[in-house]
């Protein structure tokens, strides 16, 4: 469960990419802290099922939104929940994301232009919506799902994770003085879905580097109450990003090779 803090004054929240993964584990553990929800997703039929359990389980308020963010008609119809007045969004967490198997380079530049667009643009939009509208009541929080790779030369996805890291950092300065919590979190391979959807075999990675995403999630929320722009969950990933600042770049580009 969430704990008390400052997340008691968020009774709602908006979650993106709700219905596996980190964003799931996010949904569910608001939920249990008694948080009413909007959930956003592109599969209906799963969005529809992890509302109803949530529901039965913790008697919250969920509402649930199908949505390609990747679509400007889906785009626009979260952002403008974000910014309903009748039903304030407290928490926004910014998670819906995927990676591409290959390098650029290699890619399609039209998968990399859908990835920009989920990665960076909607999260750009909702972030903007959210701020505005937080701001305007001078209270809330935006929690930006960025990653590891985001300090380590990986291609295009941690490029867009870097991007996210650094406006999140600079928002978390910059709205402070009006009661706004901005955090980038950052976790490092996660057991989810998604190695699978990638058609990445996640049996490269050390088993040891693999996290589980409720922990991620507890690590996380227990950051922002503590208002830390930055969350790296674990003790592992936080020692090896302090070591890709000393490290050669080369050396770190050679092990960022590893595992996808």
């Amino acid at each position: 469960m969430v704990g008390r803090g400052m997340l008691a004054s968020m009774p709602r929240a908006l979650v993106t990419g709700a219905t596996a993964g980190i964003g799931h584990a996010f949904a569910d553990a608001l939920a249990a802290s008694g948080h009413d929800l909007v959930l956003v997703a592109r599969d209906e039929q799963r969005l529809s099922s992890v509302a109803e359990t949530l529901r039965g389980r913790d008697g919250v308020q969920v509402e649930v939104l199908r949505a390609d963010l990747t679509d400007d008609a889906d785009l626009q119809r979260v952002t403008q929940a974000l910014t309903s007045t009748s039903a304030p969004v407290d928490l926004l967490v910014n998670n819906a994301g995927s990676s591409l198997a290959q390098w650029f380079g290699t890619t399609d530049i039209a998968d990399e232009e859908k990835q920009l667009d989920l990665l960076v643009r909607a999260p750009m939009h909702l972030m903007d919506a959210a701020l505005k509208a937080m701001s305007g009541r001078r209270g809330g929080a935006v929690i930006n799902v960025a990653s590891v790779a985001a300090f380590t030369p990986r291609g295009t996805y941690s490029a867009h994770k870097a991007w996210i890291v650094n406006l999140s950092r600079w928002a978390h300065l910059h709205y402070a003085d009006v009661g706004v919590r901005v955090q980038a979190l950052c976790p490092g391979f996660v057991r989810t879905e998604f190695h699978q959807r990638m058609g990445v075999d996640p049996g490269t990675v050390p088993r040891w580097m693999w996290l589980k995403a409720p922990a991620v999630v507890r690590a996380s929320l227990k950051d922002l109450d503590r208002g830390k722009a930055v969350s790296i969950p674990s003790l592992r990933y936080k020692v090896l990003t302090a070591l890709t600042r000393v490290v050669p770049a080369g050396v770190v580009a050679k092990v960022a090779k590893r595992g996808r």
